[in-house]
């Protein structure tokens, strides 16, 4: 009996920082669920009078969707859901935008529905440059690699030069389609309607591989298809696709991503994306024999570390949030100091597209920064075409030379010709890698009129 009232201090202990612990995860587990309900909610983003005007005017916007499993699809109840459908019904929480599926049944009656302007945007294709002839694509908001899918027993299949002379089976207007066509004009293409098609000629035998996004591929069961590599440098990024004409939509779905808290952006990926497959549930005495081992130690532990972790994970925050506060104020400042300079200047990558430009950029050349962002300047109409042409191939003469250029010149603007001193010098990341172009020109004809 002693020795029974021995223990029943320490009993007691063990189930009051159990009941602590567990009540603790609850609370925590209730406040992230409210959280996560409230956190886009409660968002706002501020819109022009322009895009006020035209969402007035068009307060439903017809989506083109085509089924594509964890992204889209329908239930059973035929209702739309899916990781997109999660993004869209956020975005119209944020904006007062109603989106209206409109279901096609491949990806080529999609991109017909689309040119023909019989619906406004879609949220399940990929970039290429064949689309963006009449498509504008929003931020970037995810992504994930194409694989190649071949038959099981055949070697894995790890490159495009190992498909020479074979039969590569793929939906029509496929996003790699135009790449592999101009590329590897070897490779024997053969065109199907959907994803479903083109792997049931795999199998048969009828076409050697095909190409498929590597969520979407890992969905089915192997039977006698297998997985192979990503196909290298090919990524595609998840896009909300706009029809063109329609700047005021575009530029209200990029505001609402901006406005995205990061943390609920991965719950609704991690919601649909992680353990995609099968997971087995352990049994009955397997759950018994688990928490009969660990139980009291892991939750005696959790207690006695719980104020240190939290004490930690405050600190933490704390740190997180002057970070991100100095980093905004840097950022704002870097793009004031900018917008200051009275000569238009601009930073473009590696490829010559846009990544930052001041308004006497956008004064000079007529334009808003969300119309060049991502853009090379042969892409646009801002210059003549030759002018275009002319300065695009000096910046990339620029950044494989990595040498600065100062020069006196005259260029043919739309206006008219100009007298400009044009400069543009390569600037370098921390670890000195190459990453860009600053550039910007002096129109002297002004000045001198000034």
């Amino acid at each position: 009996m002693r020795f029974c009232r021995g223990f029943k201090p320490a009993v007691c202990w063990v189930f009051l920082v159990s009941a602590i612990g567990f009540i603790q995860t609850a609370l925590s587990a209730q406040l992230a669920i409210s959280e996560a309900k409230g956190s886009v909610i409660g968002v706002m983003i501020e819109l022009n009078a322009e895009e006020k005007k035209w969402m007035a005017e068009n307060p439903q916007i017809i989506v083109a969707s085509t089924q594509y499993p964890l992204y889209l699809f329908k239930d059973e109840h035929g209702q739309w859901s899916g990781l997109n459908n999660d993004l869209l019904n956020r975005i119209g929480e944020m904006t007062g935008l109603q989106f209206i599926h409109e279901e096609s049944f491949s990806t080529a009656q999609l991109l017909e529905r689309l040119e023909s302007g019989a619906a406004d945007m879609s949220t399940t294709l990929a970039m290429n440059d064949e689309r963006k002839t009449f498509l504008d694509f929003s931020h970037a908001f995810g992504g994930a690699g194409w694989v190649f899918v071949g038959r099981a027993g055949l070697p894995e299949i790890q490159s495009l030069e190992q498909l020479m002379k074979r039969v590569v089976v793929l939906p029509a207007r496929h996003a790699l389609e135009p790449v592999i066509r101009r590329d590897y004009p070897s490779i024997e293409l053969r065109s199907v309607k959907t994803y479903a098609e083109a792997r049931a000629l795999v199998e048969s035998g009828d076409a050697y591989a095909t190409i498929e996004n590597e969520t979407g591929a890992q969905l089915y069961p192997s039977g006698q298809l297998k997985v192979g590599r990503t196909v290298e440098g090919k990524w595609e990024a998840d896009y909300l696709t706009i029809r063109k004409g329609q700047p005021q939509l575009l530029s209200v779905l990029n505001k609402a991503l901006e406005a995205f808290p990061p943390a609920e952006l991965r719950a609704i990926r991690s919601k649909w994306l992680n353990g995609i497959g099968p997971v087995r549930e352990p049994t009955g005495w397997q759950r018994f024999t688990q928490w009969g081992c660990w139980g009291v130690c892991i939750v005696s532990v959790f207690g006695l570390l719980s104020l240190l972790w939290n004490r930690r994970l405050t600190v933490l925050i704390q740190h997180r949030l002057k970070a991100e506060k100095s980093l905004s104020d840097q950022l704002a400042f870097q793009q004031a100091m900018m917008d200051a300079m009275p000569d238009p200047m601009f930073v473009r990558d590696l490829e010559g597209r846009m990544v930052i430009c001041n308004k006497s950029y956008e004064e000079g050349l007529s334009t808003r920064f969300d119309q060049v962002q991502g853009r090379q300047l042969i892409e646009l109409d801002l210059l003549p075409k030759a002018t275009a042409e002319l300065l695009h191939a000096e910046f990339t003469v620029q950044l494989a030379t990595r040498q600065p250029r100062f020069i006196e010149r005259h260029l043919l603007f739309h206006n008219g010709v100009r007298n400009v001193y044009q400069w543009t010098v390569p600037f370098y990341s921390a670890d000195g890698q190459l990453r860009g172009l600053l550039g910007g020109w002096t129109d002297r004809s002004r000045r001198r009129g000034e």
